[in-house]
């Protein structure tokens, strides 16, 4: 168990405390600060923490200070409420292409951008919507005789979502596991094969 300690705005206090709570966090104290700030102290698992430290951020504007110290072992406060969104699947291995990630960042945020080698079953990217996606980045464009009108505008991409190892420790879904190597993080489906992963999610619902 951690002890973390919350100066935050007092406008602000609501959603920390939601969020703290939502993780298995129990609130010990509460208390008014300086300068309109509120004093916050929660008894949380360390689990409850992982990849928190971002969307404090977000809550708080910037705003918020956290400290936490280690308080001791507990007992297990029950499993943890997993991410309401998506994932987008890589559907071939080969090597993620600039085409192949135009038609893809319309689906949602990418966590790659060109010349990454992927393979089938990896996760290259976050669904806004409660449902994995299977995406082809390794797409080229076909060649023809005809020009288009926009033959020459560039493709113009978003920058891809750049992971720490705690932020994709918060991201992995049940059915997710995260390779860590010296040089990349790789989030990928536990099972890789796309029709056994169908025949695996039809058993367990």
């Amino acid at each position: 168990m951690e002890l973390a300690y919350i100066d935050v705005p007092e406008e602000f206090a609501g959603a920390v405390i939601q969020k703290l709570t939502s993780r298995k966090g129990e609130l010990q104290g509460m208390s008014p600060g300086n300068g309109g700030y509120t004093r916050l102290e929660f008894s949380i698992p360390a689990r409850g923490l992982i990849g928190y430290r971002g969307e404090f951020m977000t809550d708080t504007k910037g705003n918020g200070i956290m400290n936490t110290i280690f308080d001791g072992y507990g007992p297990y406060k029950g499993d943890l409420s997993y991410r309401k969104t998506g994932s987008l699947i890589a559907y071939e291995s080969g090597e993620s292409i600039t085409y192949g990630l135009f038609s893809a960042q319309e689906r949602g945020a990418l966590f790659i951008g060109p010349g990454v080698k992927v393979y089938a079953g990896m996760v290259v990217g976050q669904n806004p919507k409660a449902e994995d996606i299977e995406i082809n980045v390794c797409k080229t464009k076909k060649l023809t005789n005809t020009r288009s009108s926009s033959a020459d505008e560039a493709l113009k991409l978003t920058p891809p979502r750049d992971m720490s190892l705690e932020q994709c420790l918060d991201f992995i879904d049940t059915d997710e596991l995260l390779e860590v190597t010296p040089r990349s993080l790789r989030i990928r489906k536990r099972i890789l094969d796309p029709t056994l992963r169908k025949r695996a999610s039809f058993k367990k619902n």
